[in-house]
């Protein structure tokens, strides 16, 4: 019966492909290898935070090596600032090997997960992972660069302490690990249930583990970090039975109840505590296999050995590689491009690669998942997904989903939609991930996704089921200075933090959602929140040219200092880069700032000007890898002003920038980004900026033109149709755009509609090295 059951639920799963688009979609499979061009390593180094490890497209999973382990907190209580380094895990500087976890965050700049770490050894039983309490060398392994290795859904290293070469690949929600053992009668494979990304000692308040029998176990951990209520199940199975097993409790028990008859830290098949790291001890021969199949669920160990059974339920770790990355390669090739230099076309897919990681399936195979009231749901007609960095992603990722991924960026819209009927505050997603809300950042950007598709007809979400739920989200006073927002027409400077861009995001919100309520027909709203959509005149002081903050009193901050990214007014940004965030209204934000000669004059002031090291201190997201000028790159808040130069008459000062930008924060090396890439933004910009258009106003059908990079890109659109961009007489010094042709006809201005892309057809650029007059 139980294997029936299996076969019916994964006819299920295989029958219902319209719904759950994890699945590789209907298109024809290139012939090209696209894998070959990314490299994951890309950004491994320093402030990219990214992951080397395996993954399939948006999977659940993402089983990668984690290189160090550092406490959130000192001893004294203060934050360990080198904790931010291992944002993902993983930091390429690093010759040591902890384990292998099996959650993890793509270039976020605050981190969570690193759950269910595991770590192949050999010889003396060992259960600490950097040192043991009386000072030796705890389970870590040294391992060299040129012994690991990394593409789409596959990831190899030597562990050189133990002789074990490692190899991981995953499907969406199993990983599956093969360690190559040497000869041993002490071979141990360590589930380290300590081990947390940003780990403090109150983060996991509890663990508990089930051996089913000899080579399968189950359980789940709950933590509290940056998610408050983090639950992660897990089942896995053992290709060889163990020998024997046991565990470690590191925190004092006060009370265990009649538990205390057993001893439990040996081969009982039981163990629970709020920290506690399990061992598997084996025999093995010379070159022996071990390989270990580990299923994730955010609803139950049942759930998750469902998972196991229905999406890997052989052995063969080669087909699970090859599945994988046949997916990877069936997203990869929906862009493909010809790029002037082998390392440009590196860049440009290790982006695409980037851009496909998150957000991710947060279901079971059965479309069960665990909802933000943390009860279980079942999803109709849409796949749940989590990992909403939406500050970041709502500029460019999400718009780029509305060209490669509609129908996953619908369920993304879908996901939201009921996270706000699940949240007590009646709200859309601000910054959430596993069933969680952490509010991270500032304003209500789902709405700017919600209003992105709408304008571009991406999807079949019920519009006023989504106006209704961005109003409900506009409406929610006592959230981060909102009140104030509604009552004053700014957020004021001595009631809340980074009052200025509270109040700009806000603006530009609040149009989205009047965007929304005239394609329903909903005139009054549309009317209130096209008011609200000007409230940016309210922070703007027209005696200095700058947005700065005001007072409760309707003054003005006396002490300012635009050049300062720190207590300004301003979260992660000054007032020469923050300040120039009007993406609905551009055309009166610069005739407001004196007009297009001087507001062309100070964007190049921007770029030319230097900031000084104390202006960007206080800040970890902000570093000079990132910097230009004055301008930042490696952040989010500026990456629509190279684009700017196009509202002031100066096209070719758009396409100079755009084009020194690719050049120079971007690069096909382990430093090859410039700053968080933000669970796929910085990505985004790239891939959009190397195909010569930007989504500068996302919630409008246009996009500003800048100067492609690629020779020639095919997009393979979802509707069946194929859209072909080529860039005439390309070069390294040819980077000014004569003109544009879409379908024989030349384009006026300087803005492209998504009906030119979306409906197929081609987009000539004629490039030269002379802009035009």
């Amino acid at each position: 019966m139980k294997k029936l059951s299996v076969l019916l639920l994964s006819l299920m799963v295989l029958n219902s492909c319209q719904k759950k688009d994890e699945i590789i979609s209907n298109s024809k499979k290139s012939k090209t290898d696209y894998t070959k061009f990314v490299n994951p390593f890309i950004g491994t180094s320093k402030m990219g935070h990214v992951f080397p490890g395996a993954t399939a497209p948006f999977g659940m999973v993402q089983l990668s090596p984690q290189t160090n382990f550092e406490v959130m907190f000192s001893e004294d209580g203060r934050y360990n600032a080198e904790t931010y380094e291992y944002c993902a895990g993983y930091q390429h500087k690093d010759s040591t090997i902890i384990g292998f976890a099996h959650t993890n965050f793509s270039g976020t700049g605050h981190s969570d997960l690193g759950d269910f770490l595991v770590m192949p050894t050999t010889g003396k039983l060992i259960l600490d992972p950097i040192q043991t309490q009386e000072g030796d060398k705890g389970f870590y392994s040294t391992f060299s660069h040129n012994k690991e290795e990394a593409s789409p859904g596959y990831y190899k290293v030597d562990l050189d302490t133990y002789k074990i070469k490692a190899e991981l690949t995953a499907s969406e929600r199993v990983g599956f690990h093969q360690y190559t053992f040497p000869k041993s009668e002490n071979a141990h494979i360590i589930l380290d249930m300590v081990y947390n990304v940003y780990h403090h000692d109150n983060k996991n308040v509890w663990t508990f583990l089930r051996v089913e029998n000899d080579s399968t176990i189950t359980g789940y951990r709950q933590t509290k970090g940056w998610a408050r209520d983090k639950k992660v199940f897990f089942a896995a199975k053992f290709s060889k039975p163990f020998k024997s097993y046991g565990h470690k409790k590191y925190e004092k028990v006060k009370y265990d109840g009649f538990y205390r008859r057993f001893k439990q830290d040996e081969n009982f098949p039981e163990m629970a505590g709020k920290d506690l790291r399990a061992y598997f001890n084996f025999d093995t021969e010379e070159n022996e296999k071990i390989q270990i199949k580990f299923a994730l669920s955010n609803v139950s160990s049942a759930g998750a050995m469902k998972n196991l059974e229905v999406e890997i339920p052989h052995w063969n770790f080669d087909k699970t590689h090859k599945e994988t990355n046949e997916k990877w390669n069936e997203e990869l090739s929906k862009i493909e491009v010809e790029m002037l230099t082998k390392e440009q076309k590196e860049t440009f897919y290790t982006a695409m690669y980037h851009t496909n990681l998150s957000p991710i399936v947060y279901e079971d195979v059965d479309g069960k998942y665990r909802g933000l009231d943390q009860n279980i749901h079942t999803s109709e007609g849409f796949t749940n997904y989590t990992i909403f960095s939406l500050w970041d992603t709502y500029r460019a990722l999400h718009p780029l989903f509305n060209i490669t991924q509609p129908n996953r960026n619908n369920d993304m819209i879908k996901s939201m939609l009921a996270h706000h009927d699940q949240s007590v505050h009646n709200m859309l997603p601000i910054w959430s991930h596993y069933a969680n809300e952490n509010w991270c950042m500032i304003g209500y950007h789902a709405t700017s996704v919600i209003a992105d598709a709408m304008a571009k007809n991406i999807g079949d979400f019920n519009h006023e089921r989504a106006l209704k739920a961005s109003v409900n989200t506009a409406s929610v006073r006592y959230f981060d200075g909102l009140g104030d927002y509604i009552d004053k027409g700014y957020v004021p400077d001595d009631k809340s933090h980074s009052s200025v861009s509270k109040t700009l995001e806000y603006a530009y919100n609040d149009w989205c959602i009047a965007q929304m309520a005239a394609q329903v027909g909903e005139v009054s709203v549309e009317e209130n929140f096209s008011k609200r959509s000007e409230y940016y005149n309210n922070v703007y002081d027209s005696s200095i040219g700058f947005m700065r903050p005001k007072l409760s009193d309707g003054n003005f901050r006396e002490k300012f200092d635009p050049m300062d990214t720190h207590g300004q007014g301003f979260i992660e940004g000054n007032a020469w880069n923050y300040g120039l965030y009007v993406p609905q209204n551009i055309e009166k934000m610069i005739m407001m700032m004196g007009g297009k000669e001087k507001f062309s004059q100070q964007l190049d002031s921007l770029f030319t000007m230097e900031i000084e090291d104390k202006y960007i201190a206080n800040h970890e997201d902000i570093t000079r890898d990132g910097i230009i000028g004055n301008y930042v790159h490696g952040n989010e808040p500026g990456h629509h002003i190279p684009y700017l130069y196009n509202w002031t008459g100066y096209p070719e000062k758009t396409q100079s920038r755009v084009r020194m930008i690719m050049d120079t924060m971007y690069a096909s090396n382990v430093e090859g980004l410039c700053g968080n890439d933000d669970a796929g933004q910085m990505s985004a910009w790239y891939i959009f900026s190397s195909l010569g258009f930007y989504p500068v106003t996302p919630g409008s059908p246009n996009y500003a033109l800048g100067s492609p990079l690629v020779k020639e890109a095919t997009i393979h659109l979802e509707n069946g149709k194929t859209l072909s961009i080529k860039a005439k007489n390309q070069s390294k010094d040819n980077i000014f755009v004569k003109r544009v042709i879409i379908n024989g006809k030349e384009l006026n201005g300087t803005l492209l509609h998504h009906n030119n892309i979306i409906n197929g057809g081609e987009i000539v650029f004629e490039m030269s090295n002379e802009h035009k007059k």
